[in-house]
């Protein structure tokens, strides 16, 4: 998946996207509001990761600015303040979970996947469709009792099209999806990727179909 992170600390901002890029996730890194906003402008994130003391301002403008265009993006707020009247205020303004720094990365993961969670309405990280059992923190989908391990960028793309069954996804809204603005790569690289997750879902009675034109869409057969 892809996330935003708003940083200034650059030995934090790396350690951050250094971890969750094992997790196989593509971190888009600000150090400011200025770059924070014209990122989140251009490109659709399934988080964002705030800081909120920065060099051009505070986050949680940033995070009222976000929730009143309506945004339904998720967001964790990264904040040294440990106060409760702190924390209340930013839940109330519209976080969706906090951090207190410093914090252990373990604990970011886990708070990261619980967020990611409530956002498509589950309780558990495994997904179940069909005859297809997908668990995205392990990276391994299930078919008839055998288990297949997938790569990053399968795992990712499955992530996104099994978040969104019938729903058509272009190219380019992929490329967006799965690769970060560092990454030099063309829509056909999408292609390559569709077509080994297809032989991944033979006999789970879920498929990949092709809306010619359009784009791709998982859905029942």
């Amino acid at each position: 998946m892809r996330f935003l992170l708003v940083e200034d600390n650059q030995g934090l901002a790396d350690a951050i996207v250094a971890r969750l890029e094992l997790d196989g996730h593509v971190i888009d890194h600000a150090a400011d509001l200025d770059t924070a906003a014209a990122f989140s402008d251009s490109t659709d994130y399934e988080l964002i990761l705030l800081d909120i003391m920065l060099p051009d301002g505070d986050g949680r403008t940033f995070l009222k600015d976000h929730r009143a265009r309506q945004t339904e993006t998720p967001v964790i707020v990264l904040t040294a303040r440990s106060e409760v009247s702190d924390r209340v205020n930013l839940l109330d303004l519209g976080a969706d979970d906090y951090l207190t720094k410093p914090f252990d990365f373990s604990e970011l993961e886990a708070r990261v996947r619980a967020v990611l969670r409530r956002r498509r309405g589950a309780a558990s990280n495994h997904i179940r469709l069909a005859d297809l059992g997908f668990d995205p923190l392990s990276g391994t989908l299930s078919i008839a009792g055998k288990t297949t391990q997938l790569r990053n960028k399968e795992l990712r793309l499955l992530e996104v099209l099994i978040a969104a069954p019938d729903r058509n996804f272009s190219k380019a809204k992929l490329v967006d999806r799965l690769f970060s603005y560092d990454d030099d790569v063309s829509e056909n690289a999408i292609e390559v990727y569709i077509g080994r997750l297809r032989k991944r879902l033979e006999g789970s009675g879920v498929a990949i179909v092709t809306t010619r034109g359009v784009g791709y869409r998982l859905t029942l057969q």
